[in-house]
């Protein structure tokens, strides 16, 4: 094991070695296999900062927000459902269902790894397989996201993304490396 893994913790004090065996353990619901009948609108919309909002009011629970992320689906219009083997139905999403609210890095260089926890209690490591992109919006300010899983996303909290980059304007070309993956940030990403 990467004594980085071993030793590097998130705020929650957890090493970054038992957060990447955690996520290896996750068992979601397989959403996209579920093809059941369009039922309608769920009166649900997940807010740019990743507030849910049910019928004009905040999800106070979190165990019910994340219970609702774990059969959250994007379709291939890019319009997201809530599907369970007998439901789906819409839910309307401002920009990324989730929100990255904290990253970790353990190594440097090409040996980095960067897990980051969601605003829903997950947790994601950037590689291969969950890409950091960064784009710009039409006011010329970044927007960083994550890919989550099977095409969902998340937005890199400004805070966080203020943290990456101070580590990306270190290197050459500006960008961050996790799971062996190069994440170039500025002009070219």
């Amino acid at each position: 094991m990467n004594e980085d893994l071993a030793s590097t913790r998130d705020s929650a004090g957890t090493a970054l070695a038992e957060l990447i065996a955690a996520i290896g353990h996750l068992k979601l619901p397989p959403v996209e296999l579920w093809h059941p009948t369009h039922c309608g609108d769920s009166d649900m919309r997940i807010a740019a900062d990743g507030t849910w909002w049910h019928a004009g009011t905040p999800i106070g629970r979190p165990e019910l927000v994340r219970l609702f992320s774990t059969i959250l689906r994007r379709e291939a219009d890019g319009s997201y459902v809530l599907v369970t083997p007998g439901e789906k139905l819409d839910i309307v999403v401002d920009d990324a269902p989730f929100v990255a609210v904290e990253a970790t890095v353990a190594g440097e260089g090409a040996d980095a790894t960067i897990a980051f926890r969601l605003n829903t209690g997950d947790h994601v490591v950037a590689g291969p397989e969950n890409i950091l992109r960064v784009e710009t919006a039409a006011d010329g300010t970044p927007r960083p996201y994550l890919h989550v899983r099977r095409g969902l996303e998340a937005l890199v909290a400004r805070a966080v993304f203020y943290q990456l980059a101070e580590v990306a304007l270190a290197a050459d070309p500006p960008g961050v490396w996790s799971g062996g993956v190069f994440f170039p940030f500025g002009s070219a990403a």
